[in-house]
């Protein structure tokens, strides 16, 4: 994991030098007392987060936090940071109370995000430059990009907590995640050698066990039919009807009901499918397409409708 370093402004000096007995109220001599910390000391500020753009020093807790991540958006109202958002992109639709705008994480306008007058953006790509012309202005930037694994999911909570003042909520949130998502796969039936298959849309485009999503089916011992696709195109294969329909998985995951409006039935119609084994047993799985693309707190809830999904056809 990328360490995640605290460092306070300055040491507080020595402890309250109290008045004579006696006295019912302590009072400090002025000549020793240490100053009152602020209220960002309090919380650990400054602190240095080891980020996908390096080493990123925040002076203060911040109050206008921009994100132009959908993951992110997710983790910082789960840890607590909600009402330090003032804005977010407009792919970022959970949860709802986070202020939507027109900003765009695919290709941001270093004006756009200007004006909204942040204290720290956070990012998941350097779209055009985007981290250097915020950070030439002296705006912080965490570039925290898609995590490839379940552990870099785990520490880009970690560290979006510490760069927001919500370092023990968020260290809170990343072990509950982990101890979830490793008892439901520890408990999984495993003995079945199920075959799956997972649609990204209806091109129809999948994913292979090389993926974040790919890994997860991995933890429940499922077979993934993309992983013989002739062409693995970076772990995004886009699959032909024959490939699938001659690979009859015992599993479907359609995480394109909300873009492409699939479902059982509409695969059912397509060449070659209407035999299909996840078919005809009823084992097609409408997946969120939101809570299947993205890495933050809600990767439990895509893990326990997975672990259902595999516990109903070991069954």
């Amino acid at each position: 994991m990328r360490p995640v370093r605290t460092a306070l402004a300055g040491a507080l000096l020595g402890a309250l030098t109290l008045a004579g007995c006696g006295q019912s109220t302590g009072t400090a001599d002025p000549a020793t007392a240490a100053p009152a910390p602020t209220a960002s000391q309090a919380a650990g500020f400054p602190v240095t987060v080891q980020a996908g753009n390096g080493s990123v020093t925040i002076g203060e807790k911040p109050s206008q936090i921009v994100s132009l991540s959908p993951s992110a958006t997710e983790s910082l109202f789960a840890i607590g940071a909600g009402p330090q958002v003032v804005a977010v992109d407009d792919q970022s639709t959970y949860p709802a109370e986070a202020p939507k705008t027109d900003l765009s994480g695919f290709k941001p306008n270093a004006e756009a995000i200007i004006a909204k007058k942040p204290d720290l953006v956070v990012l998941a790509n350097d779209t055009g430059g985007i981290v250097a012309a915020l950070t030439k202005v002296g705006i912080p930037v965490l570039l925290e990009p898609a995590a490839t694994k379940l552990d870099e999911t785990y520490d880009e909570i970690a560290d979006l907590g510490a760069a927001t003042g919500n370092k023990a909520k968020a260290d809170e949130l990343a072990a509950g995640m982990k101890r979830q998502i490793d008892e439901l796969a520890a408990a999984a039936p495993k003995d079945k050698k199920l075959t799956f298959f997972h649609e990204l849309d209806n091109t129809p485009y999948s994913v292979t066990s090389s993926t974040f999503i790919g890994q997860i089916y991995g933890l429940f011992g499922l077979t993934n039919i993309a992983d013989k696709a002739p062409d693995a195109a970076g772990g995004y294969p886009k699959l032909s009807s024959e490939f699938v329909a001659k690979a009859d998985p015992d599993l479907i995951f359609l995480a394109d009901t909300k873009c492409c409006g699939q479902s059982k039935e509409t695969l059912a119609k397509r060449p070659g499918w209407g035999g299909l084994s996840a078919i005809a047993k009823d084992r097609v799985v409408t997946l969120d397409d939101d809570i299947a693309s993205r890495w933050g707190p809600r990767v439990v809830d895509f893990v326990k409708i997975v672990d259902a999904a595999v516990r109903g056809a070991a069954g």
